[in-house]
């Protein structure tokens, strides 16, 4: 998936995927109208946005397209936001001019380029003609792409444009050509590591390979999802007109809106440094071979590197997006939802009015009864709710109850179970009166999952499960257990499993709790010790429960909100700065990074949501988000202790969070699944 979502956006990809693999030069992209995607019509451009635009830029960055194409599109997209020089405008739109712009100490473009867009000191930007400016080239890093120095020696009045935003443009274009050539590089790795063979199997194979790929497939992930939304808020802030508040002036003397200002500076800090990481990390894997010019892996490197220096301290840019945060500008994550979505809407308001008269025991029994609490679920026990209807339920009927693993038990017992034990179990986890624990890890088996070693014997009229599970949360206060128990050893490991509905108060069930390092019992061992489990609980046929269980750990409805750990995400961390006389340095640029990155975990959320909503596979985003989620939440918790180490809460939640890249698949586990399933490298053996 790359940055655009939508089936045209993927079909641009394409198209100028193709023009950059004839080798046309920028006589192709020019005359196709690239240079004016996110231009105006009326100024002679194509009428698309920004975010068109990176979705062109991010194609071109895994061809390594050079030439004037990116600072032309820059300097047209940043002159037609300020509507002046409409004739310049048109002119780099349509391809028949070219533009240098000057970014962070040098100019990117040629010298001999038609127009440049330069600083100008206390009076923003201008678009000066070449004979108005002393420009030189200068020997830059990246051998594909030339930059220069300039200096204005005139500044006509007429050629002034006043505050633009160039340099959150620039840092949003760069970034988009950065996930290109991360992309580049990931996949160029993920190839070479599946045929390349050391030590008499694919590199691929051994897991310090396959984590760094998978790990470099992550940053691009999340590069791309931050770019993708600095690119639609900035689109959001280009049809706002002049006159709608709250125009505001950023770091650079430009006219932006302070939410398309956050966003751009998370893009900023997140995609140049993923694109310098994924090319490094490609030129580790392919060896020897990627040191050299006998390889492209070093333009790719090259490149990065430049559009990092171009786009601009990655620290001054989180510097920017802290001071954001603190002053409580936020980015909406909501799904942008089709007019046919009113109706239901409006239904849904006039339920949740009527919910909230009654009382709670009311309230909760129609909540049930009506199968508003997972909604995703067929009728009786849900609504059968099409993606749109979950996403509006969840807008509208935020205060359902949490089930807890009963979440997880329910919709296998729906699909697998029978209807006697639909009847039995679903209504009362609905209603809170069965709470559920899942007995499946086990001393010796916890990610391999598959080796559980409890076992189910046959007796008259049921089973009798002896064995030890561990780390079940919640256990103690548990009425029944999801349990997996192997009742035909003989057989091949994932088969001869059987999944059990185990009563938490049978003679034989003995629970431990287990004091976490946090001081609290959330988890606990259980021991079964000949607990008789009869036919009617158990769920699908017997010998099939590896089936059902992977229907219970992989169940996922669409994706809602953006929370992923209590107490552990970046607007708590930015409400407890905000709280403190001082911040140090150190800390504040840690802050931004860390700001940066959970809101770019957010917008992954909502790009699964809206994958879901248009009925595409969101692939591996869910994955990617989980494991960026878990990771961050220890690290906001030890920056949050680390500024405030007299907190009893962040002293907790430093504790806690311990388990978040534990529990539910460890951080290895899931590097080794998106590895495999994403980027296709063979499995250990």
């Amino acid at each position: 998936m790359g940055i655009g979502l939508t089936e045209e956006h993927r079909a641009l990809a394409a198209s100028v995927s193709g023009l950059a693999e004839r080798g046309l030069g920028y006589a192709a992209p020019a005359a196709h109208g690239l240079p004016g995607l996110a231009v105006p019509e009326e100024l002679g451009g194509q009428g698309f946005g920004v975010l068109e635009l990176c979705v062109a830029l991010e194609a071109l960055g895994e061809r390594r397209a050079g030439g004037p194409l990116l600072p032309t599109a820059l300097a047209a997209t940043a002159a037609a936001w300020t509507g002046r020089c409409p004739e310049l405008v048109a002119g780099l739109a349509g391809g028949s001019l070219t533009a240098a712009v000057g970014l962070a100490g040098r100019v990117l473009g040629e010298s001999g380029a038609d127009l440049f867009l330069l600083p100008v000191e206390g009076r923003g930007w201008a678009l000066l003609d070449r004979a108005d400016v002393a420009a030189e080239p200068v020997e830059g890093i990246d051998l594909d792409r030339v930059v220069c120095t300039a200096r204005a020696l005139a500044v006509p009045e007429e050629r002034v444009l006043g505050e633009a935003p160039v340099r959150e443009l620039a840092a949003v274009l760069l970034g988009a050509e950065s996930c290109g050539l991360a992309a580049w590089a990931v996949d160029t790795a993920a190839r070479y590591a599946k045929v390349r063979e050391q030590f008499g199997r694919p590199i691929g194979q051994f897991q310090g390979v396959k984590h760094r790929v998978a790990a470099a497939f992550v940053a691009l992930e999340q590069a791309r999802a931050a770019v993708w939304d600095a690119a639609r808020a900035l689109d959001a802030d280009a049809r706002r007109t002049p006159a709608s508040p709250p125009w505001s002036r950023t770091h650079d003397g430009g006219v932006l809106g302070a939410e398309a200002r956050l966003a751009a500076g998370v893009a900023a800090v997140l995609a140049p440094d993923a694109a310098v990481r994924c090319a490094a990390d490609a030129i580790q894997v392919l060896g020897g071979i990627g040191y050299t010019f006998e390889h492209d892996a070093h333009r790719y490197y090259r490149r990065a590197l430049s559009d990092r220096m171009l786009a601009g301290d990655s620290g001054e840019w989180a510097e920017t997006v802290l001071s954001l945060a603190l002053a409580g500008v936020r980015r909406a994550m909501d799904p942008d939802l089709p007019a046919e979505a009113e109706p239901l809407r409006r239904e849904l308001r006039a339920v949740a009015a009527e919910l909230a008269a009654a009382d709670p025991r009311t309230r909760l029994a129609r909540l049930a009864r009506e199968g508003w609490i997972m909604p995703h679920l067929p009728p009786p026990w849900g609504r059968g709710a099409s993606p749109l209807e979950q996403v509006l339920i969840h807008q509208e009927l935020p205060d359902r109850p949490n089930l807890g693993i009963g979440a997880w038990a329910v919709p296998s017992i729906v699909r697998y179970g029978t209807r006697e034990q639909q009847e039995r179990f679903i209504p009362k986890t609905f209603t809170g009166e069965i709470v559920w624990c899942q007995l499946f890890s086990e001393p010796g088996a916890g990610s391999d999952l598959a080796g559980l070693s409890t076992k189910a014997t046959r007796v008259e009229g049921g089973w009798s499960i002896t064995g030890q599970k561990v780390w079940t949360s919640l256990a103690q206060h548990a009425h029944w257990g999801i349990c997996l128990a192997r009742t035909s050893p003989g057989k091949p490991k994932h088969e001869g499993i059987t999944y059990f509905l185990v009563d938490m108060s049978a003679p034989g069930v003995t629970v431990r709790p287990l004091r976490e390092i946090n001081g609290e019992e959330i988890f606990n061992e259980v021991f079964l010790d000949d607990v008789f489990v009869p036919d009617d609980l158990v769920v699908g046929e017997v010998d099939q429960g590896w089936r059902v269980a992977r229907d219970t750990l992989s169940h996922e409805r669409v994706a809602l909100g953006d929370t992923w750990g209590p107490g552990s995400r970046h607007t708590d961390m930015v409400r407890l700065l905000g709280e403190l006389e001082e911040v140090r340095p150190a800390h504040r640029e840690s802050a931004g990074r860390l700001w940066a990155e959970g809101q770019a975990i957010s917008a992954l959320g909502l790009r699964v949501t809206l994958s879901q909503l248009a009925g595409a596979d969101s692939g591996p985003a869910s994955s990617v988000r989980k494991l960026l989620g878990m990771r961050h939440a220890q690290a906001v918790s030890e920056l949050c202790w680390s500024v405030a180490p007299t907190s009893r809460y962040w002293s907790r939640m430093i504790l806690t969070t311990r388990a978040y890249t534990i529990g539910g698949g460890t951080t290895e586990v899931q590097l080794n699944i998106i590895a495999e399933r994403a980027l296709g490298l063979p499995r250990d053996p």
